[in-house]
C-alpha cells in the first residue's frame, strides 16, 4: 500500500494534492484538534496520493499506516452489502416484512405520548408493516439513544440498544427493541436509527452463521480484508489507535485508550451498525470493489439501485430528517440503501458529482464513492463526536480542486 501511482496519469495535479497533507497540518494537527489523521485517495481503484500525519496513541507512538481504527458507523456500508448479497441469492426481497425474519416485531406499534419509560402508553399501531427496505434506508421508525429527543430515545439508551458490545447476543437485541414503540409509522420519515444493526441480526439468520462470518467468508475473504473485525486479536494490538473525544476547551480527551480497550475482546453482539475495526488499505480495498460496480460482492445493477435516491418524491434528507444527529451534511444529500447520495451538488455547496456515496463514522472516520470520476477516498481520525469539525466538506473540496481531467 506504501506504492503510489502517479497522480497525472490518474488526472490529478501533484502540486494541488500536496495542498491536503499541508491543510491537515496546519488546521488540525498542529494546534492540536486533530490526534492523527491517515488519508488515501484513489482513481479505478488504484491509490495515487496518501497522507500519514500525527500520533497514534498519547505515548507519542507516530500513526503508521496499518493502524488499526474504530470504524462505526462506517460498518453499515459492509452490513447493507451483506444484506443485497442475500437479495441477489433470492433468499430476501426488500419488500419483505421484517417480521418474515424477526417474528418478534409482529407486534410493534407506534409511540403517541406519555411516560417516559417502557411500557410506553398510549400506542398506536402502525399504519404500515416495516418491511427490509425500511431498514436499508433508516425509514424504519427505529431511532437511536444517542439522539437524545425522546422518550423512546431515553428507553434506548437505558438497556443499552446503540449496538452495544456488551448486549447479551442478537436474540436479546431484538427481544428488547420489541418492548419498545416505533417513533412514527414506517416509511413516514428518515431518523438515524439501530435499523442496520437490526439488519445485521436478519443477515445471521437468514446465513445461518454470525454477521462476523458472514463478513469473513463472503467480504474480507474475497476482497483480501485481512485486518477487518469485530475485535482487534492481541497479535494486532499494538497497531490499535487511542480515541478521543472533543471538548469546547482544551485539547481532545482520551475516550479509549488502545492498551485497555474493550475492542481487543471478542463483542457479545456484533453490531452491524458500528462494530467493526479497520484499516485504510483494508476500507480502501472494499471502495475499490465499489468503484467496480460491486464485482466481486454484487452486481452492478444491484449497486446502483443502492446508490438511488430512495427517499420519498426524490427529497433530500433537509426535508425528511427527523434526526438531530446524523453522519450526512444534508442539503442536496439524498439516502439510498445503506449510502448518503448527492442527488443535487450544487445545493450541498461543495465540489461534487451526483450519484457520489458517502457516508462516516462517529469517530470522524470517513469515505466516499464518485462512480463516475472512478475516484474514491478513504479517511481515517479518531475524535468523538463526527460534527466536531467540518473536515469531511474540506477534504472533498480539496480532492476535487486537486483533480485535472474529469470524467463527468
Amino acid at each position: 500500500m506504501s506504492e503510489l501511482a502517479d497522480p497525472a496519469a490518474h488526472g490529478f495535479d501533484a502540486a494541488r494534492l500536496a495542498r491536503i497533507g499541508a491543510f491537515l497540518e496546519e488546521r488540525y494537527l498542529a494546534p492540536g484538534l486533530l490526534p492523527h489523521a491517515d488519508l488515501l485517495i484513489a482513481r479505478d481503484g488504484v491509490p495515487f496520493h496518501r497522507v500519514t500525519l500525527g500520533q497514534a496513541r498519547t505515548d507519542g507512538m507516530p500513526l503508521a499506516e496499518d493502524a488499526i481504527f474504530r470504524m462505526a458507523s462506517m460498518t453499515k456500508a459492509l452490513t447493507s452489502t451483506a444484506f443485497m448479497m442475500l437479495v441477489e441469492e433470492g433468499k430476501i426481497a426488500l419488500d419483505d416484512p421484517v417480521t418474515k425474519v424477526l417474528p418478534e416485531f409482529a407486534g410493534l406499534g407506534v409511540y403517541a405520548g406519555g411516560g417516559g419509560d417502557a411500557p410506553f402508553a398510549p400506542v398506536r399501531p402502525a399504519t404500515a408493516a416495516m418491511r427490509m427496505v425500511d431498514l436499508l434506508t433508516h425509514m424504519s421508525g427505529l431511532t437511536y439513544g444517542i439522539q437524545s429527543r425522546t422518550n423512546v430515545d431515553a428507553a434506548y439508551r437505558k438497556a443499552r440498544l446503540d449496538g452495544h458490545p456488551s448486549l447479551p447476543g442478537n436474540d436479546h437485541f431484538i427481544a428488547e427493541l420489541a418492548k419498545l414503540p416505533l417513533e412514527f409509522d414506517p416509511g413516514m420519515g428518515w431518523n438515524y436509527s439501530v435499523s442496520t444493526d437490526v439488519l445485521g441480526v436478519i443477515v445471521a439468520r437468514l446465513s445461518g452463521m454470525s454477521l462476523g462470518a458472514f463478513f469473513e467468508k463472503r467480504i474480507f475473504e474475497p476482497l483480501g480484508m485481512v485486518d477487518t473485525g469485530f475485535h482487534c486479536p492481541p497479535e494486532k494490538a499494538h497497531r490499535l489507535t487511542d480515541s478521543w473525544y472533543h471538548v469546547p476547551v482544551g485539547a481532545p480527551q482520551l475516550l479509549d485508550v488502545a492498551e485497555t480497550s474493550n475492542t481487543l475482546r471478542a463483542p457479545r453482539f456484533e453490531s452491524g451498525g458500528g462494530g467493526l475495526l479497520s484499516t485504510t488499505a483494508d476500507y480502501h480495498r472494499f471502495c475499490a470493489a465499489l468503484v467496480n460496480g460491486g464485482a466481486p460482492l454484487i452486481s452492478p445493477k444491484t449497486l446502483a439501485l443502492m446508490t438511488a435516491n430512495h427517499l420519498p418524491g426524490g427529497a433530500d434528507l433537509t426535508t425528511l430528517s427527523r434526526a438531530l444527529f446524523s453522519e450526512a451534511g444534508n442539503a442536496g444529500i439524498g439516502f439510498g440503501l445503506g449510502f448518503g447520495v448527492v442527488v443535487d451538488p450544487a445545493k450541498t455547496l461543495v465540489p461534487g458529482t451526483r450519484g457520489e456515496f458517502h457516508w462516516g463514522g462517529i469517530h470522524s472516520t470517513a469515505f466516499f464513492v464518485d462512480p463516475a470520476e472512478g475516484l474514491h477516498m478513504v479517511f481515517m481520525t479518531q475524535l468523538f463526536p463526527s460534527s466536531t469539525y467540518p473536515i469531511r466538506r474540506q477534504l472533498k473540496t480539496l480532492i476535487y480542486a486537486a483533480m485535472a481531467q474529469s470524467r463527468a
